[in-house]
C-alpha cells in the first residue's frame, strides 16, 4: 500500500500555532526561576502555551502517521516513536509526548520549576520539530509521500 498525500494546510495551521506558542514562551526564557515564580500567572501562561504546542505537535504527527499504512498509534506516546521509527523525526524528540501525557494526567503535581525547566532546556526541540516538518512539506517525496 502506498502513502497518501499530506494535508499541507492542516499541518501549516498547526505549525503557525506552535510558533505563536513559542513566541509567547520566549518571554520567560530570560527570567530567573525566582522571577518566573513571583507571578503565578507566569506558570499558567507557560503551562497553557506548552500544553497546546505539544498538542499541535502530536496533531501533526498523528496526521502524518494516518497517511502511512500500518502505522496507527495506540496512544499519544506512540506518535513520536512511530515517527522516529519511520525516519520522519529524530529519536530525541520522542520525549515530547511524555511531557504532554504528564501535563494531561498529572497536572495537579506539576510545579512551576518543571515548566520553567522545559522552557529553559527544551524550547529548541519545538523549533527543531517545526524545521523537520517544514522540510517534509517542501519535499514530501524525500520520505515517501506523494506530491499533491
Amino acid at each position: 500500500m502506498k502513502r497518501l498525500s499530506l494535508n499541507k494546510e492542516l499541518i501549516e495551521e498547526r505549525l503557525i500555532f506552535i510558533e505563536q506558542s513559542l513566541g509567547s514562551l520566549e518571554r520567560f526564557s530570560s527570567q530567573s526561576l525566582k522571577d518566573f515564580q513571583k507571578d503565578f500567572d507566569n506558570f499558567r501562561i507557560a503551562y497553557y502555551d506548552l500544553y497546546t504546542a505539544l498538542e499541535a505537535v502530536l496533531d501533526i504527527g498523528s496526521h502524518i502517521l494516518s497517511r502511512i499504512p500500518g502505522n496507527k498509534p495506540k496512544s499519544y506516546k506512540d506518535i513520536p516513536q512511530l515517527l522516529a521509527k519511520n525516519k520522519i523525526l529524530p529519536e530525541k524528540l520522542v520525549q515530547m509526548a511524555g511531557d504532554r501525557n504528564r501535563m494531561t494526567h498529572f497536572y495537579h503535581r506539576i510545579e512551576s520549576g518543571e515548566i520553567y525547566e522545559i522552557i529553559k532546556l527544551h524550547l529548541d526541540d519545538f523549533t527543531e520539530f517545526t524545521r523537520f516538518i517544514k522540510n517534509i512539506l517542501k519535499n514530501p517525496k524525500k520520505i515517501g509521500f506523494p506530491d499533491e
